[in-house]
């Protein structure tokens, strides 16, 4: 592939394979002033040959709209591929190690910022004590987040610059939860000077535009992150090229809704929290947890979750709500509901509300989440981490139900939009493998088609910030594309998945790369937002 030129005009891409409705064998595409003018093959190319400012000869790679990461914290994710990151450590004296390493590496850093431990996947099956955490940082402040980020175990110097935390909820001598871990995450968060947080929130765009992501949906808040770190991000993202940035501010009702335009938000949603986490025994369920003697936590009520939603919806901005356990989508939908009741139906829905996670849906939450319009941004890669017989959703609910979790094919059916997304840090930034893990959901009736998957999250995220005219590369759209090396190109066979497709050539369905487990993912080789390149890997 040639270089490109600083920011062209016109540019004629050709001799490839470009994945596009208008076109399902277009082998070419033009873009000029930062949309897509045409899509077709090789042969009409010639016609465009002469009036560009610039030829990209793709030689045999593959074209497709970039993705739309819908759920991300973009600061979180840099300091974790940046900093102390836990996620592969195989046991809890390997993950102690880490932390002396990392406490000697930085003997400057007011506190020591870390996160992506899973006790459930050590043998010891037990987090970090309080003690073992003194001793491996030097009895500095550390900040260790769970890998759902709904906990975290800190050191005792910690919590001692954290006034009055012993006095909330959550606090206990294991993981901290709930507003303990709030004010203590806080705290910690607050240590970063601007330009560690510039410098995180730049890694994750680099890292993000490495992996074809052209647009991310950052899930902000005051019990998440701060003001500064979020006006900071989105002022970053409009200064410097790379992926697009559209924030959302979780904080509730009228002020928060104020608050939200303020600071430049999409919405007052994303992780605007109704309940917790499963792995932190937080996440709020309608029967107990099978390995623990209660029903998780809830934070919202159906009467605060109506209010929410109309504050947004008559001010012509989103909600949307953070909620996993099977009794927090229930209040989700029983609230959005009160609003429709309010405002009408038609407002309601018009406005796109959306639902992060919705992992515990039944067949009467997902007809409400239709009747009601609303998104389900949701995280194919939880399933691949803890789905299963044996994974954390199986020892937290039971096997039984824990099967009942993520079921995106019911959703599909019953005309609920999908917008894919990584939670990142909570699982690694990586389109073409949450594509997959939807496709090979580890119980088998929830899987969907590749086609309908990569559309979830290509289009699917522009859709959920109320863009239809994006995420597709058909003329007039937004010039967000990347370029990739793989294998040959498939139509899947029709299956008992949903959007089934025809093994016929003639029926005009463009193919999508292989994606069988065990087989390698595209690898990214450029990506270019509105027209304009935030991603070239070296050497091509």
């Amino acid at each position: 592939m040639s270089e490109r030129t600083p920011d062209p005009q016109t540019v004629l891409l050709r001799r490839g394979e470009v994945h596009s409705p208008a076109d399902p064998f277009a082998t070419a595409m033009v873009v000029e002033r930062g949309k897509v003018a045409w899509v077709g093959s090789e042969g009409a190319a010639d016609a465009f040959a002469d009036g560009v400012d610039e030829t990209v000869d793709l030689d045999g790679a593959l074209v497709t709209p970039a993705f739309t990461d819908a759920h991300v914290h973009t600061t979180a994710t840099g300091l974790a591929l940046t900093g102390l990151d836990l996620s592969a450590a195989p046991t809890l004296d390997a993950a102690l190690a880490l932390v002396r390493a990392f406490a000697a590496a930085h003997p400057a850093d007011r506190v020591l910022l870390g996160h992506g431990w899973d006790a459930a996947r050590w043998p010891q099956g037990r987090p970090p004590a309080r003690a073992e955490l003194d001793e491996a940082a030097g009895g500095r402040p550390l900040y260790l987040s769970r890998i759902d980020v709904h906990s975290a175990v800190v050191t005792t110097a910690l919590l001692d610059l954290t006034p009055g935390v012993t006095g909330l909820d959550g606090c206990a001598d294991g993981p901290l939860t709930g507003e303990a871990h709030h004010a203590v995450r806080a705290n910690a968060l607050g240590a970063l000077t601007s330009a560690q947080r510039t410098e995180a929130q730049r890694a994750a765009l680099a890292h993000a535009a490495s992996l074809g992501i052209g647009s991310v949906h950052e899930c902000g808040g005051p019990e998440i992150s701060s003001e500064e770190d979020f006006t900071g991000l989105l002022r970053l993202a409009a200064e410097e090229a790379g992926p697009r940035v559209v924030g959302y501010w979780a904080e509730q009702g009228e002020e928060g809704v104020a608050r939200a335009r303020e600071l430049g938000a999409r919405g007052a949603a994303g992780d605007l929290f109704v309940d917790g986490a499963l792995g932190s025994h937080t996440a709020c369920l309608h029967e107990p947890y099978a390995d623990a003697a209660h029903h998780g936590t809830a934070h919202l009520d159906a009467a605060s979750v109506a209010a929410h939603v109309v504050a947004c919806t008559e001010a012509g901005l989103q909600a949307g709500f953070h909620a996993i356990g099977d009794a927090a989508v229930t209040t989700v939908v029983e609230g959005v509901r009160a609003a429709a009741e309010k405002v009408g139906l038609a407002r309601v829905r018009a406005a796109r509300h959306r639902v992060e996670h919705a992992e515990m849906l039944t067949p009467e939450t997902v007809a409400a989440f239709a009747e009601l319009g609303l998104t389900a941004s949701v995280q194919p890669a939880f399933d691949a981490l803890w789905g299963g017989e044996d994974g954390m959703y199986a020892h937290r609910l039971g096997a039984e139900r824990a099967r009942t979790l993520n079921p995106f094919a019911a959703l599909l059916r019953a005309g609920v939009p999908l917008a894919l997304g990584s939670d990142s840090p909570v699982t690694p930034l990586d389109p073409w493998g949450t594509v997959r893990a939807a496709a090979f959901h580890r119980t088998p009736e929830h899987r969907v088609s590749v086609r309908a998957a990569f559309t979830a999250h290509t289009r699917g995220g522009w859709r959920a910030v109320g863009r239809d005219d994006a995420g597709v590369l058909v003329p007039g759209a937004p010039a967000d594309y990347a370029v990739w090396r793989t294998g040959e190109l498939i139509v899947q066979a029709p299956d008992d998945r949903v959007a089934r497709w025809s093994t016929d050539p003639r029926s005009g369905t463009p193919g999508l790369p292989a994606l069988t487990p065990g087989r390698d993912l595209p690898l990214c080789l450029r990506t270019v937002v509105g027209g304009r390149t935030v991603f070239v890997r070296p050497g091509e």
